[in-house]
Formats: C-alpha cells, sequence, structure tokens
C-alpha cells in the first residue's frame, strides 16, 4: 500500500463563531419480506445496515449529510429520508445530502417507478410505506438526539492512501472491443487476468476534530461495494465490515461514501466467495488504518455549502410507454426496471448537485451513479455518488459512443457529460 500524506491550503472560509458537529446512526435493516434490489424479499439477515452521518452547525447555516446502506433512493423516497432528516435537525431539506452506499444485498427505492407499478392490478413486490415510515422515523431520532450533542468542530484533518487489489475497471479495451467486467468478475479466470484499468486507487479520509480527538471520520472511495447480490441475504458487504472493524477499534464513528464507481468494481478480484470477500473486507480496512495514521490536521473556522439543479437530456429513442405491451410476460425485476425508465421522463424537480465546503477541503455530492470521469474532474475535489439514483448512470459522451452496460441503464442521454460538469462547476465555484 502507497501512503500519501498531505493537506489541503485550509484558510478559513468565514470568521465569527465556532462551528459545532455531532455524529448519528440509525438502523436501517429491512424486515424480512421487504424488497431488497429489485423486487426480491429479504429472508435472511447477516448483518445490520446502518445510516450514518453528521450535522455540522455554525453561523452560514446548518447542514448534515449521510450516507446510508442501501443499493439506491430516488423520487419521493430520497425526497422523503431529505425531508426527515431537515425536520430533525431544524433545516432546509436544500441543506441535507443522502446518498447511498450501493451495496446489492440492500433495498432500492426508487419512487418514481413505484407510482407507475401500483397502477397495475398485481404489481411486483414493492417496500411498505409503514416500513419507510419507521426507518425515516427512527433516522429522525438518531439525528435529533445527535443535536443534543453538539461540539465544537475545531479542526478538520485531511488524508489519503492508495488502496491495493480492491478497484478495477468495469469498461476494458481489448484488441479493440469493449470488454465488460462485472462485480463477480473473478470468477472468469480470463477476466481475472485482465489489467487492473484505470481506476482511482485512492481512500481519502476527512477527520472532523473536537478538543484535539476525532469526533468522526468520512472516507471515500470509488468502487463499486457489491461482492454478491439477490439471493434474499442483507449484508452491509465487504465496506461495511471494514467499516465497523474500524469503528471498534478506534471508538470512533467511521462513515463510509462511495465516489464516481459507476465503471468501477472489485470484479478482478472477487469471485463471489467468501475467501475473496474476506480479503476485500480486510485490505479496505488496513487502508483506513493508514489513511487514518497518515491524517494532517489543521484550524477551521468555517464552512460553505452550495446547491445546483441538475437537468439531463432524455434518453435517445420513443418515450418509454406505460404499462408495457408486454407486462404479462415480464417478471417483477423486469417490469421494477421499465418502471424506473419510463418514470423519469415525467420527472418535474430537477436533480440536486451539492459541495460542502470546510476550509480548503471541498465535498461534491452527486444524484446517480457516475462513472469515474466525474471524479478525475473534480481535481482534488472529494466526491461522494449516490444521491437521489433515479437517472441511473451518469455517463460521459465517450460511454455512449462505445455502447455497454452502464449507458444501456441510463435514464439520461448524450449531453449528460455537459450538464453534470456545469452544475458541478458552479457549486466548485468561488
Amino acid at each position: 500500500m502507497r501512503r500519501r500524506d498531505f493537506t489541503f491550503g485550509l484558510a478559513a472560509i468565514a470568521a465569527g463563531q465556532p462551528l459545532r458537529a455531532a455524529a448519528f446512526r440509525a438502523d436501517v435493516t429491512p424486515a424480512l419480506g421487504e424488497p431488497l434490489i429489485w423486487v426480491d424479499p429479504a429472508t435472511e439477515i447477516l448483518d445490520p445496515l446502518w445510516a450514518k452521518g453528521v450535522i455540522i452547525d455554525g453561523p452560514a447555516g446548518r447542514v448534515a449529510i449521510c450516507a446510508i446502506d442501501w443499493c439506491g433512493l430516488g423520487g419521493w423516497a430520497h425526497r422523503m429520508f431529505r425531508d426527515r432528516l431537515a425536520g430533525a435537525v431544524r433545516t432546509d431539506p436544500g441543506r441535507v445530502a443522502v446518498q447511498t452506499v450501493h451495496q446489492h444485498t440492500a433495498p432500492y427505492i426508487e419512487g418514481g417507478g413505484y407510482e407507475l407499478m401500483a397502477r397495475l392490478g398485481k404489481p411486483p413486490l414493492m417496500m411498505s410505506r409503514r416500513f419507510l415510515d419507521a426507518v425515516t422515523g427512527r433516522l429522525a431520532a438518531a439525528a435529533a438526539e445527535a443535536m443534543k450533542r453538539l461540539q465544537p468542530l475545531e479542526a478538520i484533518g485531511v488524508s489519503s492512501v492508495d488502496l491495493e487489489r480492491v478497484g478495477s475497471a468495469r469498461r476494458l479495451m481489448v484488441d479493440g472491443k469493449l470488454l465488460i467486467r462485472f462485480s463477480g468478475g473473478g470468477k472468469d479466470r480470463n477476466m481475472a487476468e485482465l489489467p487492473e484499468g484505470h481506476i482511482d486507487t485512492r481512500l481519502r479520509t476527512v477527520s472532523l476534530i473536537s478538543g484535539g480527538k476525532p469526533l468522526a471520520r468520512l472516507h471515500y472511495y470509488a468502487s463499486h461495494p457489491q461482492t454478491f447480490c439477490c439471493n434474499g441475504q442483507v449484508t452491509a458487504d465487504f465496506v461495511g465490515a471494514a467499516r465497523e472493524e474500524i469503528e471498534r477499534e478506534e471508538g470512533v464513528p467511521q462513515i463510509y461514501f462511495t465516489g464516481c464507481a459507476g465503471d468501477v468494481t472489485v470484479g478482478k478480484y472477487n469471485d463471489g466467495g467468501a475467501e475473496a470477500r474476506e480479503g476485500l473486507a480486510k485490505r479496505l480496512a488496513a487502508g483506513m488504518r493508514a489513511s487514518i495514521k497518515s491524517t494532517k490536521s489543521a484550524p477551521l473556522n468555517g464552512m460553505d455549502w452550495k446547491t445546483a439543479g441538475l437537468r439531463l437530456p432524455p434518453r435517445p429513442g420513443t418515450k418509454p410507454a406505460w404499462p408495457p405491451a408486454e407486462v404479462a410476460k415480464m417478471n417483477g425485476t423486469e417490469i421494477y426496471r421499465r418502471a424506473i425508465q419510463a418514470a423519469f421522463p415525467l420527472r418535474r424537480e430537477p436533480l440536486t448537485v451539492s459541495m460542502l465546503r470546510l476550509g480548503g477541503v471541498r465535498i461534491v455530492h452527486l444524484p446517480g451513479e457516475p462513472l469515474l470521469e466525474f471524479q478525475r474532474h473534480a481535481g482534488e475535489a472529494i466526491v461522494a455518488g449516490y444521491g437521489d439514483i433515479s437517472p441511473g448512470y451518469l455517463c460521459p459522451d465517450k460511454a455512449f459512443e462505445e455502447g455497454g452496460y452502464e449507458p444501456s441503464a441510463s435514464n439520461g442521454g448524450p449531453g449528460t457529460e455537459a450538464a453534470v460538469k456545469q452544475a458541478m462547476a458552479k457549486v466548485l465555484s468561488d
């Protein structure tokens, strides 16, 4: 593992009264029988799923950012989580970022698709509103309790290490042909032997420091956090295992955000077996320890929060019909995926891109499944993907030209790259 020790320029943005912060967590494990990705019911809980976040309060207002161990939240379901958090911490929903970690052993709830499926006589399994009310209630209660524990936020720490044998490129050009190496690519020896490809190897850690001690640590890495899926088992997968191990060791809240991982997986190093999963967790945990050890801190006197609306160009082709003419012949997963595709053009509310600045550290929150190009474009800014999941993949124009899986699972079309980069420029501008 190659360690990088550095500190961003940490000039204060605004003088005045000090910032305060607190961490929170809530159990978001689905009840047995509630759906995971896509419509298959949860049948066994291997380990709990968590929503983990921080509240930061200052003269310029109060913000909350949260990472949830679900595969995806979109449309009204995503707004529901933001609204409940905003109400709990007494701020505007526009000052709340809710990102999912994107494990595939967890729920994927897209509100627009649910609205269309509800019109069918016999819709596929959908998460009950009763459970959604309960889980957002637990999250709101945890955040409200954290409001009683706000502590002065005096310094910020930044660190980065290069992880080895974790992420690998999903889109590979071999002899002029595009190959897609999915998360279980290690089952195929030929796929496992292909190069790691162009990825961002950095695990980046932001430490919030109060009284000379870490109040919470935020970790960011760009890879699908998936080693298996779709068998009814619920788990936070290898990223959850690593994160919770470090939290037990250090006694400090550890929060994990998935970066621009749309075209990055663990496929080269994962054959779907327990040994591969444990190895990935071990290497990620080792990276977290090394990143924590290399943390450099500096005083912090202010923060900033910016947002920009995002509208994507339409997916090429005709507007998807609903219900599909062949709906009687489709299985539940096919119906749900088609419903999400048909719902996106009906959406009226723009997507949101937001940026939290703490001193010289800038953290961008993107919707959808952004491909790695958008993380590269952000430069030294840190990026968390997987906010409102409704658009599916956020693809650069080159991916649309090349084809392959990601463009086929995008609800936007060519021109998405320019729209996303324009929104990023707005929130990153001084």
